[in-house]
Formats: structure tokens, C-alpha cells, sequence
């Protein structure tokens, strides 16, 4: 019997042993869930309210597009998870693209057409100083608009008609789609045409590139292109500044539009949101490349 009882004992404890290393495996297992799902929840918790993900596409107006790429720069460094790609076109390609879908944003110097406004939601960004600029060898600092009116027309085609040397004017030219030129040609041509003679360029950058490599040239940009490669004419005696377009002594400026096809949602929101915000676009960034705040001026 003694035998017989220590061989159960020896059962006995080896099954205990067996069962304790079991409680023990699933103890471990229960007492480590509650921190790993924890763990596992956090992770696949959503995004906090303040944190954007999405791409935003900007197509359009030159003019405005260093603006625009500025903005995205900023934006995409606060928000990892965000992509902005902004490109140019013209403003009525900018129109034509968001109208179409091509383009979450339609960026243009110029209202849209009547065509394209009841499907599209307008966003006033900023104002943008417009700038009638020549090549260097240009002896002339000052037009009036009627002089200016008068060169893009056609009618004054020597320098020396308006105060300048005796050298043919060259006209640098905006394609058709152009905000830029459509601007132009309502403020500073009453409507008018131009001339058909001339050079036509596709964004403004290249503007001021012909006009920086030109002789007698003349063209216009907004303010971001003008460099010391071209001279910047005054209009009516007036440079343009934050002081001489509040007060309507300067003209020649364009308020800036960025198109979306219905309300902006989601990331697209947010960059219009960034991008109109005082913080961004009262900095002194955006001081010094010549854009002024939207509300400077009542339209």
C-alpha cells in the first residue's frame, strides 16, 4: 500500500505541477491582453481633428501661383499627412479645370465666367499688385494710363513718343486665357484691344524673362516677378504699395480668386483655410513678395 500511495502522490503532484504551469500561462496571458489592446486601440484610434491627410491640386493663374506655392510649403510642413500640387495654366485654364473636376482649386485674377459661376464657390485669397515693367535700356519711369493704353493698343509705337529714347516698343503679351491680361485690358484698356503686333508668352515668369532680354520691351506681371532684371514703371505718377492702392492712387491690381466646385471639404478646406488665414496671409513672407490682404480694400 505504501508503495501504491506514493506512486499517487507522485501523480498527484505531477499533474498539480502540470495544471499550475497551465494557470500560470494563462494568467500571464489574461494579465498582459488588457495592456496590449490598450496598445492596439490607441494605434487604430482616428486622427485628431487638427491633423489633415489628403492631396489638394491648384491649377491656374501664374500670378497668383507663387502665392499659392508658398502657402502649400507652409501647409505641408505642418501636416505630414497632406499634399499640395499647384501649377499654372493661366486663370482661365484654373476656372476650366475645377469646373471640369481636373482640380480641386481653380486659381484666377478675374471673376469666372458667367458660364462656370453657378456650379463654382468663390474664395477671395488676397490682392495682387499688378506692375507694367520694361527692359532696362527703357529710358522712361512714369506712364500715364492713357500712355499705357495707347502702347498696348498699337497707336504709340516709338519710345520716344512718351518722354524716351528713339527705339521701337516691343509688346510682351499674356495668351488669351491669361487673368493677367484680361485684367490689363480692363483697367488699364478700358475694354479696349490690343495690339495684335508683339510677343506672346504663357505665364508670367516668362514675361519678365522677355522683357528682361528684350530691347525697347514692355510687358506685365504681377508683383512676386518683378526683379532688378526689369524696371518697374510707376502709373500716373504712383509705385504701387500697400499705402497707394488703400487710398486708389495706383490702379493696377487684380483681387484674387481661388475656385472650388461646390464647399470645400476635408483637406481642400483646410489649405483655404490656412491660406486665407491672417496668419498666413498678413505674414511678412507674403509682405514682401508684393500680395496685400483681401480685405484692404471694399469692392
Amino acid at each position: 500500500m505504501s508503495k501504491k500511495w506514493w506512486s499517487l502522490t507522485v501523480v498527484f503532484v505531477l499533474v498539480m505541477g502540470l495544471l499550475a504551469g497551465c494557470s500560470t500561462k494563462k494568467e500571464g496571458e489574461a494579465s498582459t491582453s488588457p495592456s496590449a489592446s490598450a496598445a492596439a486601440t490607441e494605434s487604430a484610434a482616428p486622427a485628431t481633428d487638427d491633423k489633415v491627410e489628403g492631396t489638394v491640386t491648384a491649377s491656374g493663374s501664374t500670378a497668383l501661383q507663387p502665392l499659392v506655392a508658398l502657402a502649400g510649403d507652409k501647409f505641408m510642413a505642418a501636416h505630414s499627412g497632406a499634399d499640395v500640387k499647384v501649377t499654372g495654366g493661366g486663370s482661365g485654364t484654373g476656372v476650366k479645370n475645377v469646373a471640369g473636376g481636373v482640380s480641386d482649386i481653380g486659381n484666377s485674377d478675374v471673376e469666372a465666367d458667367d458660364q462656370y459661376k453657378a456650379d463654382l464657390v468663390d474664395h477671395i485669397v488676397a490682392i495682387a499688385p499688378f506692375v507694367l515693367i520694361v527692359s532696362n535700356d527703357v529710358k522712361v519711369d512714369d506712364l500715364t494710363k492713357q500712355q499705357a493704353a495707347d502702347i498696348f493698343s498699337g497707336k504709340i509705337t516709338n519710345w520716344k513718343e512718351v518722354g524716351g529714347e528713339d527705339k521701337a516698343i516691343n509688346l510682351i503679351h499674356r495668351q488669351e486665357s491669361s487673368g493677367s491680361r484680361k485684367l490689363v485690358k480692363k483697367i488699364i484698356l478700358d475694354g479696349g484691344e490690343f495690339a495684335t503686333a508683339g510677343v506672346t508668352q504663357e505665364s508670367s515668369k516668362t514675361v519678365a524673362q522677355a522683357v528682361s532680354q528684350g530691347t525697347g520691351a514692355i510687358g506685365y506681371v504681377d508683383a512676386p516677378y518683378v526683379t532688378d532684371t526689369v524696371k518697374a514703371l510707376k502709373l500716373d505718377g504712383s509705385a504701387f504699395s500697400k499705402e497707394t492702392i488703400a487710398s486708389g492712387k495706383y490702379v493696377l491690381y487684380g483681387i484674387e480668386h481661388m475656385y472650388t466646385k461646390g464647399e470645400p471639404k476635408g483637406a481642400v478646406k483646410a489649405f483655404l483655410d490656412y491660406i486665407m488665414s491672417k496668419e498666413f496671409i498678413e505674414s511678412a513672407e507674403v509682405e514682401k513678395m508684393g500680395f496685400l490682404p483681401a480685405d484692404l480694400i471694399q469692392k
